[in-house]
């Protein structure tokens, strides 16, 4: 409840300060954004986390699998299997690579 009521309190608060400053102040922030997602420094480590995540998501899942073995039903087997295919394209869905 605590998360839920701070995160409206942000809403309200970002809706107001942005109906004060008007559509100038927000391309503002548009353009920095934009020029923050392109520094090569912010973009490897935007890879640097996403390969860290997988590699810690495989390790996790190595783990569980090795702890509930043959317990989980036939159909999430399947539908893990399946996601894993999916997953050895090379690129995520956040269309980063794994280099």
């Amino acid at each position: 409840m605590r998360y839920r009521l701070t995160f409206i309190a942000g809403l309200a608060l970002g809706y107001v300060l942005g109906t004060r400053a008007g559509r100038e102040r927000y391309e503002q922030l548009k353009k920095s954004a934009r020029q923050v997602a392109q520094n090569p420094a912010v973009r490897n480590a935007a890879e640097s986390a996403a390969h860290n995540g997988r590699d810690f998501a495989g390790k996790a899942f190595h783990t569980v699998s090795d702890k509930v073995g043959d317990r989980v039903p036939s159909s999430v087997t399947e539908r893990v299997r399946s996601l894993r295919e999916r997953g050895q394209s090379g690129e995520d869905d956040w269309g980063t690579t794994n280099t």
